[in-house]
């Protein structure tokens, strides 16, 4: 492990971390809590800030949601619950949310607050950290979050008002993100752009420690405002500690000895050290460590780029055919061991209310031959071929597809290449089939719909494949103006069956949340946007 470890930080890096360990093993002889108290996690991919203005990825998610809170948040179900927000009210036109404010909610404590260390929150704080996610200068990535927004304005301490420019039922939720955290402003001035490293806020947990690429401190917050339901402090843990291997299968090791906590997801590297084809944990695994799995609003899947010059992806037929030729249930099997849902429906992946149960693209070898033979003797083109673009994570599935998709007389294709220049290059419309993932930033239909958008054409939106359509295109905007939600759910559905009928994608597989924790972890929950909740984590 010495070597491994060596080999992925540096000697400068594992001198730090050697540092770092004797410190904190320095403070730990004074401390009144004992390591059995500490929940341990890996983090393979860099945390580069704990600033929740910059909160766009699931790591960075993580961390911040330990350390703020916003005006409402998330339960496990995807109902919208108060947070720093007690109650809330929304006028008739769905345009005018009042939000009435805790009185016991209190910032980490830190000498920059004056004698008493600390103050509680206020609306203006709120008004504060608006105004600082939509400054220019500070170039916030979740700006967008206040695109419907009027104005906002504190009414009084307790009172914090938002007017919307229009209806839009799903705001709600999208208040629950990071981006919407409070944050005081006394801290991002005595901070300025170090404020990223020394975060202050009003979580379960407050900033202890930070070794950048190497390790992560978390200690309890004393003065956290919630409660259990028998009256306890939350949180029950003393502290979180957070180390930064790079490599998947040292975090895999780390967790099989019991050095760290908690896993989330599989990598090929060891999912078959770990689990059987059907998805199941492997029976040298079942006494020592606890697995949960839940839908995770994820959908994997093969868009076409509709502006290609390539005649084939022009072609519904070819595009129908690719649906059609390749067995998702087979794929899930054999290459994801059992983990995630066929995607035989819509985009709108499982975990969703408006999850659609229409009949989409099963596997039907025979008609995806037709098929391609009646595309042949339409155009002449008797060799047709198609190029498939992915990164290596998913070259597997690729290939897959490749060796069935062939035995329709189409050939097949890949392009591997780095994720970046994936990434680019399919924001630039020089793909003509690409490989994508496409994970909700909050729980509501319309994250998948306004990827469709004719408006958001990329490159200057999410429209990586170029659909467009008129009927759609009305349908959506009508759609997230109507506040009865079964009206709105029928509508999504509607435009979703749309874009199937299209073939515009090629879906994979709705993906799940994996959650693997030592057999001592209880209270850990799961959801389908994968957030991490550590406040209510016991370690017995």
């Amino acid at each position: 492990m010495k070597g491994i470890f060596i080999k992925a930080f540096g000697v400068r890096s594992v001198t730090v971390l050697m540092l770092c360990l004797i410190l904190i093993s320095c403070s730990s002889k004074t401390s009144n809590f004992k390591d059995s108290q500490v929940f341990r996690y890996n983090e393979h991919a860099n945390i580069t800030t704990l600033d929740p203005a910059f909160a766009k990825d699931l790591r960075t998610i993580w961390v911040t949601g330990q350390l703020f809170n916003g005006l409402v948040k998330l339960d496990d179900k995807l109902e919208v619950l108060p947070d720093l927000a007690e109650s809330w009210s929304i006028s008739e036109d769905g345009k005018t949310y009042r939000f009435k404010l805790r009185n016991d909610v209190k910032f980490h404590k830190h000498k920059l607050f004056g004698k008493d260390s600390t103050r509680n929150v206020i609306a203006k704080d709120f008004e504060y950290s608006f105004s600082r996610l939509l400054d220019p200068k500070v170039a916030s990535p979740g700006k967008w979050v206040l695109e419907f927004v009027e104005k906002y304005e504190a009414e009084n301490d307790s009172t914090f008002i938002i007017q919307l420019k229009q209806p839009f039922p799903p705001f709600l939720s999208i208040l629950s993100m990071q981006y919407c955290a409070v944050l005081p402003k006394e801290a991002v001035d005595y901070f300025g752009d170090n404020f990223r490293a020394n975060p202050i806020g009003t979580g379960p947990f407050q900033f202890k420690l930070w070794v950048e690429n190497t390790k992560l401190v978390f200690r309890k917050n004393h003065q956290y405002f919630e409660k259990d339901e028998s009256g306890t402090s939350l949180p029950y843990l003393e502290a979180v500690a957070i180390t930064f291997l790079p490599d998947k299968q040292s975090e895999f090791l780390q967790f099989i000895q019991g050095n760290i906590d908690f896993m989330s997801s599989i990598d090929a590297s060891y999912k078959d050290d770990l689990l059987t084809s059907e998805g199941k944990l492997k029976a040298q695994h079942v006494e020592k460590i606890d697995m949960i799995t839940g839908p995770y609003l994820n959908t994997e899947y093969l868009g076409v780029y509709l502006d290609a010059d390539e005649k084939e992806v022009n072609a519904l037929k070819i595009r129908k055919a690719i649906n059609y030729g390749f067995n998702r249930e087979k794929m899930i099997k054999y290459l994801r061991n059992g983990i995630g849902t066929p995607a035989i429906n819509g985009f709108i992946p499982k975990g969703l209310p408006s999850f659609n149960e229409m009949e989409g693209y099963t596997y039907q070898p025979q008609k995806a031959k037709e098929l391609v033979q009646s595309y042949m003797e339409e155009t002449g083109n008797m060799n047709p071929s198609i190029t498939i673009s992915t990164n290596s994570q998913y070259l597997d599935l690729c290939e897959y597809i490749q060796r069935e998709v062939q035995k329709t007389g189409l050939e097949v294709k890949i392009d591997v290449m780095p994720p970046s220049t994936l990434r680019q290059t399919k924001v630039n419309g020089k793909l003509s089939i690409f490989r994508g993932s496409w994970v909700a930033d909050y729980p509501d239909a319309e994250n998948y719909l306004f990827i469709f958008h004719s408006k958001n054409f990329s490159p200057n939106g999410p429209n990586y494949t170029h659909y467009s359509s008129k009927e759609f295109d009305a349908l959506y905007e009508s759609s997230i103006q109507i506040v009865d939600t079964k009206q709105r759910r029928a509508m999504y559905q509607k435009m979703d069956s749309m874009v199937m009928a299209s073939a515009a994608v090629i879906p994979l597989y709705y993906d799940e949340v994996v959650r693997f924790t030592q057999k001592n972890i209880s209270g850990l929950g799961i959801n389908p946007i994968n957030h991490l909740d550590l406040s209510r984590v016991k370690k017995n």
